[in-house]
């Protein structure tokens, strides 16, 4: 089918879009890489497409009338055909409004010599008349002539020119006439199988999310599903809270299902009672009830200070299946919960599997954010030091804490006195200002030809909240003259936001002083701010292997590739079981850990089945060895008494995982020296790593300071 054909048919009501498909997405990037393919005639794709008389519900105001017979829907393709009807007609196709164009291309401009494109520039194309809007090429207001005309008023045009100027206006019009491949399903097809196909054919590609794929099922058993959605999420936007359709389908699967990873489980019709009532739910309920109470509890005004906003899907499930009931303490702990999984960034990699274990949690535990926090404490220190504000910009969820806690706190503008939490329309929205002017301190070197230095000055504890009016009259005056004026004009307000009162601190060549001064301040005020939002419980929870391993290795964790397999040499190497049993004596000697064996440095899926074969055996054999391993070196009694094996599977491949109690009494480790004797060694494990006290007399210290003098008698 000809792209005129396309556009045609669209504006004939005879091309229609499904409302299960996504919205138009692309960046002005893409609408851009189209067109230069399609004027050097590259191939761009197909489009798929269902001529029915039954079709579903249709993206936009129109409604289908049974006295149309067989209409055609397109299946896939639909950004390239909205991208080419906006550039075309230089108008939003019938299915869209012009507010649902998120990125619109419309301003893509043509340098008729060169053929390069780009978005309208003011300063490059405005006396240019080389360069034409797209649009106006392919709706006929500007034509070879025009072009050529306007050329000559400002300069001599040559007929070589004039012939490329042509030639290249020829390869533009011809676009129209361009033919896209298309593939058609059979018109017997019904809704659900139409959908079945939609999904196989977006699966396998980058372009989809698991979620949207998952929404086009919905929207196959509940046609109003997208719509009703999207209505919510105009609605939550207005109140400072953006979000996009995944994360509503997140929101579904975790109250209908209690996870978070496997979105085939919103697929079937089976669904389709529950989702509407769950829907309904959250729309009338649950999700006002959980963001009112972050904007009032946790002091989020809006998404943009929030790091991960699937931090939030746990909260709302539990809300959902405690009906809005949560008592005072609970909000409490929630919050407390939130403000760590922000500056701990609990949610930036393994998503779905992270929102498994922790919906898992909230539906499952009697205390669902202590057992999370704990998570997190096993993960990374909850305890924030001054170091990490070191070189820290305002993108990093430190800063988000900052303001959360500088609200809290009933903060105001350095120069205007205002709530930090007030917006009084534009000139009053907030900035976050250098507090030691940029200007001033490029001038002394904090500028980006040293990485360093630049950080320093766009770190965050160099920053101050202000209303964009009041940034603009501050200008660059000198940091102590302005701190003093803001002493003077509001006494409080240098405290609630965290600043030194040390005027000595203020001159500008003790920026570095000023800095460390802060961080010190910031550090000390935001955990207590956080430990006195409410006590936690300490839980034990456990992590997964998965997690185990995202976490690399540490002082209770250690990764080896095998138990006695040589990767390098390929073929059997003893001395790797030697390492084996160090690790093991380490963990003993230390604070206890967990040894995952099948599993490189680099968190690489080895599996065991290298030494299986080795051990002409299985499962079975290699624990055998590794247990008779363990007994004979150290004890029968330590193997059976302090050692755990047990055996995961990871990506399809089985690995152990070999968990070491903490010892009640040292263990030596048997090795031989370079002259081939028998030697006792003695190993700790310190930092990720296991290592040799060297020294007796440091043995006989650690051992008396670390165990029970009874123990070791």
């Amino acid at each position: 089918m000809k792209i005129s054909q396309i556009i045609d048919k669209i504006d004939e009501n005879q091309l229609y879009v499904p409302a299960f498909q996504r919205e138009f997405v692309w960046k002005r990037n893409d609408v851009k890489n189209l067109f230069s393919s399609l004027i050097k005639e590259y191939p761009v794709g197909t489009i798929l497409s269902w001529e029915t008389n039954s079709p579903p519900e249709l993206k936009g105001d129109t409604k289908y009338n049974e006295m149309q017979g067989a209409v055609k829907l397109i299946l896939d393709g639909q950004q390239r055909i909205t991208a080419l009807y906006m550039i075309l007609k230089g108008q939003v196709p019938p299915y869209y409004s012009e507010s649902e164009i998120k990125y619109d291309p419309r301003n893509l401009y043509v340098n008729v010599e060169t053929l390069e494109l780009e978005y309208f520039k003011k300063l490059k194309m405005q006396n240019n008349p080389l360069w034409i809007k797209l649009t106006d090429i392919f709706q006929k207001r500007v034509g070879f002539i025009d072009i050529v005309k306007t050329l000559k008023e400002s300069q001599e045009v040559s007929d070589k020119k004039q012939y490329l100027i042509a030639d290249n206006l020829k390869k533009i019009e011809a676009i129209p006439s361009r033919d896209f491949l298309e593939q058609s399903i059979p018109i017997k097809a019904s809704v659900r199988e139409a959908i079945d196909i939609f999904y196989i054919v977006n699966a396998g590609g980058v372009n989809l999310t698991e979620a949207e794929l998952a929404l086009a099922q919905i929207s196959g058993y509940w046609p109003q599903a997208r719509a009703l959605l999207k209505d919510k999420l105009v609605t939550l936007a207005e109140e400072g809270f953006v979000f996009n359709l995944d994360f509503l389908v997140y929101v579904l699967l975790g109250v209908l299902h209690n996870m978070g990873s496997d979105m085939r489980k919103l697929h079937s019709e089976d669904n389709k009672d529950n989702i509407i009532e769950a829907w309904k739910k959250l729309d009338e309920k649950v999700l006002d009830y959980v963001f009112n109470m972050m904007r009032t509890q946790a002091y989020v005004d809006h998404t943009k200070e929030i790091n991960s906003v699937y931090a939030l899907i746990p909260i709302i499930v539990y809300a959902y299946n405690k009906d809005n009931n949560l008592s005072h303490e609970e909000i409490k702990k929630a919050t407390k919960w939130f403000y760590y999984s922000q500056i701990r960034q609990r949610y930036t990699g393994q998503l779905p599997q992270k929102l498994d274990k922790d919906i898992g949690i909230v539906v499952s535990s009697e205390s669902p954010f202590d057992s999370l926090l704990s998570i997190i404490k096993a993960e990374r220190p909850l305890e924030i030091t001054s170091d990490e504000f070191d070189g820290v910009g305002v993108l990093h969820p430190l800063f988000s804490l900052m303001k959360w806690y500088f609200k809290s706190k009933g903060a105001i503008c350095l120069s205007t006195g205002l709530s930090i939490r007030k917006n009084m329309g534009k000139r009053y929205v907030l900035e976050w200002d250098h507090i030691f002017p940029y200007g001033l301190l490029k001038e002394r070197g904090y500028d980006i030809n040293n990485r360093f230095k630049y950080a320093r000055a766009q770190e965050i504890t160099n920053r101050a909240i202000l209303t964009q009016t009041a940034n603009r009259s501050k200008a660059a005056m000198q940091p102590d003259v302005y701190l003093k004026q803001v002493k003077e004009q509001f006494p409080s307000s240098l405290k609630l936001q965290s600043i030194p009162e040390d005027e000595m601190l203020w001159k500008l060549d003790k920026f570095e002083a000023f800095l460390e001064e802060r961080r010190k301040i910031l550090a000390s005020e935001l955990n207590e701010f956080l430990n006195n939002i409410t006590e936690s419980i300490e839980t034990e929870v456990r992590l997964s292997v998965e997690e185990l391993i995202e976490l690399g290795e540490n002082h209770s964790l250690e990764l080896k590739s095998s138990l006695r397999w040589d990767y390098e040499e390929s073929g059997v190497n003893k001395s790797l079981e030697k390492v084996i049993m160090k690790t093991i004596s380490a963990f003993n000697n230390s604070d206890g850990g967990r040894l995952i064996i099948g599993i490189n440095d680099a968190g690489e899926i080895l599996g065991l089945q290298n030494d299986y074969d080795s051990l002409n055996g299985d499962k079975d054999k290699f624990e055998q060895h590794l247990l008779n391993l363990i007994g004979n070196l150290f004890s029968q009694e330590f193997a059976s008494r302090k050692i755990s094996l047990t055996f995961p599977t990871v990506q399809d491949n089985e690995i152990c995982m070999v968990e070491v109690e903490a010892g009640d009494r040292p263990i030596f480790t048997k090795v031989k020296d370079k002259n081939g004797q028998t030697v006792e060694k003695f190993y700790i494990r310190r930092g990720n790593a296991s290592v040799e006290i060297p020294e007796y007399s440091n043995v006989i210290s650690y051992i008396k300071g670390r165990f029970d003098q009874n123990t070791i008698g």
